[in-house]
């Protein structure tokens, strides 16, 4: 089981709720929830949030294991995996490290994402509200917002309104890497 995984039926048991509970506030499948409590798996962002949402919780709280004291420094060769998601549910697509793990009183989620070219295979469209930032560091990166679609490239940036439904890729065959900041409104 996933750090990620324990986290998240440790806040669903504190609250005395079971795996349909959580189903139902959240509209994902028990079985989904079982696989992302017991096995490992995560397809995207949409259900982590959706999944803290319901359990009243930051989404970096199920990442956080420390907290730091202001101002909090990441350095790169400090820098891990976080969260590796799989949008085909066998190849990894996108690798997250966390930049603001250890800041408990954080607004917002900053992240260093590796976009490997699997994940151009998904073509799901995630919505939720808050707002992205994302700044393009190497690569080629394709994003979807509304009936729109862009390339981006190193150095471009992009900062939207989340609620208008969205996907994030890579941009050709190669690997992209990408800064983004992601806040969910309370």
């Amino acid at each position: 089981m996933s750090t990620i995984g324990k986290r998240i039926r440790a806040y669903r048991e504190k609250q005395n709720l079971s795996i349909e509970d959580l189903a139902n506030r959240t509209t994902l499948s028990e079985d989904f929830i079982r696989a992302v409590e017991e096995e490992d798996m995560y397809p995207s962002l949409r259900p982590l949030v959706k999944m803290a949402r319901a359990l009243g919780v930051r989404l970096g709280t199920f990442l956080d294991d420390q907290v730091s004291s202001d101002p909090l420094i990441t350095r790169l060769a400090e820098r891990e995996e976080e969260l590796v998601m799989h949008p085909d549910g066998k190849e990894t697509g996108l690798i997250f490290h966390s930049l603001g793990k250890g800041k408990t009183d954080r607004h917002m989620e900053p992240f260093f994402v590796e976009l490997l070219p699997e994940s151009c295979r998904d073509d799901a469209m995630s919505s939720h509200e808050g707002e992205e930032f994302i700044v393009v560091h190497s690569g080629r990166l394709r994003v979807r917002y509304g009936q729109e679609e862009q390339i981006l490239e190193p150095g471009d940036s992009i900062y939207f309104n989340s609620i208008v439904p969205h996907n994030v890729a890579c941009g050709g065959e190669e690997k992209a890497e990408i800064y983004a900041v992601l806040y969910f409104p309370e």
